[in-house]
């Protein structure tokens, strides 16, 4: 398939560039790549006169309507293995079958990083590679994925048509280890030196961080921000609704007398209040003399201050 119909038209399109091609062994080996893109599936293999097996994970195999379908034949076709990344027995049974690969003498691709960077960067890697490599005794062939990013980022389907590469490094030999394939430590340093590798003929730079966590990271803050802006559209509507009922807001700057028909209607018992006449004192009628009971209105009480504009 790769031969004859994608490989002529990739080559036409692309103009993918390869260094290293002698680095691969004849025998068994593991290629270990970054993964920038849903396209180093499509690149790599056609870089490789080889076949290429490819680990991919298992959601691209199990999706439903005419994509789903369309996009597990793909898979299918070109290669691909469907690898459970959920970890435990199922990731195991998944290891199992590209150890059947090596086994039989074929070329097992693999992204210790687990997923595509969310970035551009290098994450840490998981350490399913090196149980491969320890339990098999294969060599691990460093591999660089060279403008992937830019042809097919994260969330595009139609690719950017310029040029890519693939840089092969060296095969790397971890029959030093041989026996240890069960050590947490062993494994932790094998995958270390081959994002190493990964690294040095890259030149990305390196996140000591596993990639999903950093993606999880970046959905939680995308739904808060979503969240933020949900609450404020709806706080803009309800004061929307409210400047158009009459009376309920007033326009900036607008000043309420005192005494007015609208105060009155807003303090309904201060309209209906009936004055008591003063009393007349007795006391001061008596002696002849009158007492002023009213109290001189300064004024002030009723000068309204208009509102304090937003961050005074």
């Amino acid at each position: 398939m790769k031969t004859i119909f994608i490989g002529p038209v990739v080559r036409l399109l692309f103009r993918p560039w390869i260094k290293g091609l002698d680095n691969i062994p004849d025998g068994p080996a593991i290629l270990a790549s970054n993964h920038m893109s849903f396209s180093d599936s499509i690149f790599l293999p056609l870089a490789v006169p080889r076949p290429v097996v490819f680990l991919a994970k298992s959601e691209y195999f199990n999706g439903r309507g005419l994509k789903g379908r369309m996009t597990a034949a793909f898979f299918r076709l070109t290669n691909q293995l469907p690898m459970d990344r959920s970890g435990g027995a199922a990731s195991a049974s998944s290891l199992s079958g590209g150890a059947d690969v090596l086994n039989a003498g074929g070329l097992l691709g693999i992204y210790p990083e687990g997923t595509r960077s969310p970035d551009g960067r290098l994450y840490r890697g998981k350490t399913g590679v090196a149980k491969l490599v320890l339990s098999t005794g294969v060599p691990v062939v460093p591999v660089a994925m060279i403008g992937t990013d830019k042809v097919q980022p994260i969330g595009r389907r139609i690719p950017n048509i310029r040029r890519v590469g693939t840089i092969i490094g060296k095969p790397l030999d971890f029959s030093r280890y041989e026996g240890l394939e069960n050590d947490r430590f062993i494994q932790r340093s094998v995958t270390d030196e081959i994002m190493y590798e990964i690294m040095r003929l890259s030149g990305q730079e390196y996140v000591d961080v596993y990639a999903n966590t950093v993606k999880a990271q970046q959905a939680a803050r995308k739904s808060a921000k979503a969240g933020q802006e949900q609450r404020k559209a709806e706080a803009v509507g309800v004061a929307g609704e409210a400047l158009q009922k009459p009376g309920t807001v007033k326009a900036p700057g607008a000043i309420t007398i005192i005494g007015s028909p609208e105060s009155l209607a807003k303090a309904p018992d201060a309209a209906h209040t009936e004055r008591v006449p003063a009393q007349p004192d007795t006391h001061a009628a008596s002696s002849g003399t009158t007492d002023s009971a009213g109290s001189h209105d300064s004024g002030e009480s009723g000068r309204c201050r208009k509102p304090r504009k937003p961050g005074s």
